[in-house]
C-alpha cells in the first residue's frame, strides 16, 4: 500500500482562533500573565499543531472559550514561534506563546457566528472541534465587527 503524502503545511493568514476551556485556562488568566504571555500547551491534534507551526510572530488570534460560554472573548498575539510543548514528554507536540492584546468589547457567541452567512465557511463552523484554526482576513474583519472592534486599530505585527 502506498504511503499517503503528508498534508501541506498551512500558510499563515496572520489571523487565528485558539480555543481554551475557561475552567482550565481562561482569558482572564492570559491577561494576568501580562507581556510574559503563556505557552499554548496541551494541543494534541496534528492539524492544530501544524497550524501553530505556520504562525508568525505578531499574528493575531481570537481567544475562544470552548465548552463554557462558547464565545470569542479576546484578542491575543503570537510572541514566540512553535517550539516543543513543555508538557509533552514524547517530543511530538509543539506550542506557540501568546499574550493578551485586548478583550472583545462584546463577546461573539458560536450561535451568532453560525447565523452569519458571511462566516458559513469559517473553521469554527466547519471544523468545530479543532482547537487551533486559521481565520481569513474577511472572517477576522466580520467577527471583529460583530464584537465591536475596529480591525484596522489592531496591529498584527
Amino acid at each position: 500500500m502506498a504511503k499517503k503524502p503528508p498534508a501541506p503545511t498551512p500558510v499563515s493568514t496572520g489571523y487565528w482562533l485558539l480555543k481554551s476551556e475557561p475552567d482550565v485556562f481562561s482569558w482572564d488568566m492570559l491577561v494576568a500573565r501580562g507581556k510574559t504571555g503563556e505557552p499554548w500547551t496541551g494541543v494534541r491534534n496534528y492539524l492544530a499543531r501544524n497550524n501553530m507551526r505556520a504562525m508568525r510572530l505578531g499574528d493575531l488570534g481570537f481567544f475562544y472559550h470552548s465548552n463554557e460560554g462558547k464565545e470569542v472573548v479576546g484578542i491575543c498575539r503570537v510572541i514566540a514561534l512553535a517550539h516543543p510543548d513543555p508538557d509533552d514528554g514524547t517530543g511530538t507536540w509543539e506550542c506557540v506563546d501568546v499574550e493578551a492584546v485586548c478583550p472583545m468589547p462584546k463577546p461573539v457567541g458560536l450561535a451568532d457566528v453560525k447565523e452569519n452567512k458571511n462566516l458559513a465557511k469559517m473553521s469554527l463552523v466547519t471544523s468545530m472541534r479543532l482547537s487551533v484554526q486559521p481565520v481569513t482576513k474577511a472572517e477576522w474583519a466580520e467577527v471583529c465587527r460583530m464584537g465591536g472592534l475596529e480591525p484596522s486599530k489592531l496591529q498584527s505585527n
